[in-house]
């Protein structure tokens, strides 16, 4: 190339690399912050190849991405009143899923089949992102994870699907284009658009190990409407 033509392209391309710096420094966008999340201890590394589903995601690559959520979000699930479709649970408390506690051995065991777990923010808010953890003492992948949100706790006002992996509709509650996924320590982040509601429940329905299904903790990161 001339020596000519390379003097002019050379400011075109740091201008391009100067506007690629911007964007990536403003992707968090103007009044967002990083998600920020304690996580437990590991119990496993690397992907195990015996877990055959049909619609699992491909494995990521290096770090899970940074979110970004409006600043002052925080966990609004923290001691929150908890319910379920079990009321015998096999194994510990409900309350558990909002304790904080992500270690592998906090762990709610729900019977076999179709049940849920439903948390009471007490006020309606503002949601952006739900962070939860089923199980990540083994490998696993769990099946019909469906997160809805309502404006009342028998889900009749106002009800929204913010995630949902059931491919066959096998849980009845519509098909889902969302990916099932493999447990581990970091939990799966479920980005949700401003999203209002007061209550949030989520769906399982067994898992690549044994048809119980399990909990550990759930996080809700939004802002209170007042």
């Amino acid at each position: 190339m001339p020596r000519r033509l390379t003097r002019m392209l050379l400011p075109v391309a740091c201008l391009a690399l100067l506007t690629v710096a911007a964007l990536a420094q403003d992707g968090a966008g103007k009044g967002k912050a990083e998600l920020k999340l304690e996580l437990p201890k590991p119990m496993f590394v690397g992907t195990p190849k015996n877990i055959k589903t049909a619609n699992l995601e491909k494995p990521r690559k290096g770090k899970r991405p940074p979110v970004f959520l409006p600043e002052g979000c925080t966990n609004l699930a923290l001691d929150k009143d908890v319910t379920s479709s079990d009321e015998e649970p096999v194994l510990g408390d409900v309350e558990q899923i909002t304790d904080g506690d992500k270690e592998g051995n906090s762990c709610l065991e729900l019977g076999p089949g179709k049940q849920w777990v439903q948390i009471d923010l007490d006020t309606v808010a503002e949601i952006h992102a739900i962070v939860l953890w089923h199980f990540h003492s083994q490998a696993r992948v769990y099946r019909d994870i469906v997160v809805q949100t309502a404006a009342d706790p028998d889900f009749i006002m106002d009800v929204k699907t913010v995630y949902n992996n059931d491919h066959d509709n096998s849980a009845g509650l519509g098909v889902g284009r969302d990916k099932e996924y493999i447990e581990t320590y970091e939990g799966r982040i479920i980005s949700v658009k401003a999203v209002k509601g007061r209550y949030v429940r989520l769906f399982s329905n067994g898992s690549t190990s044994n048809d119980m299904n399990h909990y550990i903790e759930v996080e809700i990161h939004g802002k209170s409407i007042k």
